[in-house]
């Protein structure tokens, strides 16, 4: 059963503050309530599973090494996804260079896609949200599935509320144009 979000924001605050007096349970607490959000939102950048989870746990590593940045900070879940989405850029990188030093020597790379083995209607909403340029993608799972604000996003992106607010009004057109074969499917199915 998903955390509401006001209980969540006040839980990591909560561990924050007591990774930074030295607490090191609460990291494992912090992980086992924040873990399958973290891995959504990376593989919604990575739209890799296993790129995702390197990312995820290069974070909480990072959280681990530097508890008290996270509990200095005035939004402690906001700044936690803004660790994941650095982590999850570092991974890109790396991913990208590699494909570049195959493609040199010849190898062939193979990246594993996302399982997407669940309901038929799920696939399809992450078939469409991978087909949105990764700012928008990025954008409605922060608004959508982690039910922030547009301000919290802001923070978490670098972004001006503006620039968010635009990103989410594009995607969401684009998503309802994508999925408008699967809404009259399930109407007159």
């Amino acid at each position: 059963m998903p955390v509401p979000e006001t209980t969540l924001a006040k839980q990591v605050a909560t561990y924050a503050l007591q990774l930074g007096h030295g607490n090191l349970v609460a990291l494992g607490k912090l992980y086992d309530l924040t873990a399958d959000r973290l891995l959504r939102y990376a593989r919604t950048l990575t739209r890799n599973t296993a790129d995702a989870e390197d990312a995820l746990q290069a974070a909480m590593c990072r959280v681990s090494q530097y508890p008290d940045q996270l509990a200095r900070s005035a939004f402690p879940w906001a700044y936690f996804l803004k660790i994941v989405r650095n982590e999850t850029l570092k991974v890109l990188q790396r991913r990208v260079k590699l494909t570049l030093a195959a493609a040199e020597s010849n190898e062939a790379w193979c990246f594993d896609e996302p399982d997407l083995e669940q309901q038929e209607n799920a696939a399809c909403v992450r078939q469409a949200l991978q087909r949105l340029p990764s700012e928008q993608a990025e954008v409605v799972v922060l608004k959508i599935w982690e039910a922030m604000t547009f301000a919290e996003i802001s923070v978490v992106l670098g972004e001006s509320h503006n620039t968010v607010a635009s990103r989410y009004r594009y995607a969401i057109e684009k998503l309802t144009r994508l999925l408008e074969p699967l809404v009259r499917e399930e109407c007159h199915g």
